[in-house]
């Protein structure tokens, strides 16, 4: 159960999901338990409460990731005779509803979704952990364009551990078929699998055919092909290959895909240059030197390098981003305007976010008078 909440505290909403698996446990709707969590029966206390062990011990685990790709959690606790996740509220729009309005995007806007996604992909597996559940519902694009991966609630370890597992939690056409069965080897390649299929769906339009049913009749081939010309081969064959039905067929880790995905290139493009042939006169040499260089293919490069110690020195506790608390008294201009530097509306900036402010004030100065 998922819930959106208000964080008193940091003055922002959070989503908190509650460890309530409704074929062990049920809520206490009476007496002086109300509201309560409690097994169903007591041959499935032991179950709920190993479940209940596991899903603290993820949250623990979780709130070690720190992704900006990867919905972060805050804090954890227990209550009601269950626990709970608190989680960043994500605020944008659904890769299904974003997918359902612009059908069949661009190869290039798709690999600006898939890179940084991977990327956090690659941090949860390097925990020990998978996904298990990557559809277009689970991914949030914000409104700055960054997508985020949300929703762990069917997290669980890849390595290790107990056998015993909670009952399947699978979506039909992205999960593959080792997900259907309790002794099915699951591990990075099972993720693969459901991001190649959020992958199929963006390219053809259509959900991935359902893993089972391929076993009789695999059309994954079939649909791919008909998405030829509009994308290029190197790229659909790297989706059909983690689309293999048998796990050993597909790439076993994200950086090997990724390899397929992103191959590359032997010749670097050229450099754009600002089209200032016009204002040259009007405008002083420096400022040209600086504004041109802000065009590079890493813009933030240059400006990291200025202004990059600012942003690590008021990151006092060391998580990548500044708190209202860590900018006021510190950046006054950036405090009083928070709201508008804070892009992505996560009630922090990140290194990018302060970047990019710092830019807009360094091309202020820069303009002619």
């Amino acid at each position: 159960m998922t819930y959106l909440a208000w964080d008193s505290h940091l003055e922002k909403p959070v989503a908190i999901k509650e460890y309530l698996p409704g074929e062990l446990a049920t809520r206490v709707e009476g007496g002086t338990e109300a509201g309560s969590v409690m097994p169903i029966s007591g041959e499935r206390a032991a179950d709920y409460r190993w479940g209940l062990e596991r899903f603290l011990q993820e949250a623990r685990t979780l709130a070690r990731f720190e992704h900006p790709n990867i919905v972060r959690v805050l804090r954890y606790f227990e209550a009601n005779r269950t626990a709970y996740m608190v989680m960043d509220y994500e605020r944008g729009e659904p890769l299904k509803t974003v997918l359902q309005h612009n059908p069949q995007p661009p190869e290039a806007l798709l690999k600006e979704l898939a890179r940084p996604l991977l990327e956090g992909l690659a941090v949860v597996h390097a925990g020990g952990f998978l996904h298990r559940d990557i559809k277009p519902e689970n991914i949030v694009v914000r409104a700055s364009g960054q997508p985020v991966l949300i929703d762990f609630g069917a997290a669980r370890h890849a390595i290790g551990g107990s056998t015993r597992s909670l009952t399947a939690v699978l979506t039909p056409g992205y999960a593959p078929l080792e997900q259907y069965s309790g002794e099915g080897k699951q591990g990075p390649w099972t993720d693969l699998y459901a991001f190649a299929g959020v992958l199929y769906r963006a390219v053809t339009n259509h959900a991935p055919p359902d893993a089972v049913s391929r076993l009789k009749s695999d059309t994954v081939g079939t649909g791919l092909a008909a998405a030829r010309g509009r994308y290029t081969e190197p790229f659909l064959r790297a989706v059909e290959w983690a689309l293999a039905v048998d796990e050993k067929k597909r790439p076993q880790s994200v950086a090997a895909w990724q390899q397929a995905l992103f191959p590359s290139k032997v010749a670097k493009p050229k450099r754009r240059r600002w089209p200032w042939i016009a204002a040259a006169a009007a405008v002083p040499i420096l400022a040209l030197a600086v504004l041109g260089a802000l065009n590079k293919e890493r813009p933030d490069q240059g400006l990291e390098e200025k202004f990059g110690p600012q942003f690590r020195a008021a990151d006092a506790n060391a998580d990548g981003y500044l708190s209202p608390e860590e900018v006021r008294g510190r950046f006054p201009v950036i405090a009083k305007e928070f709201a508008r530097v804070d892009t992505d509306n996560d009630g922090r900036i990140s290194m990018r976010e302060f970047l990019q402010v710092r830019r807009q004030q360094l091309e202020r100065k820069l303009q002619p008078k």
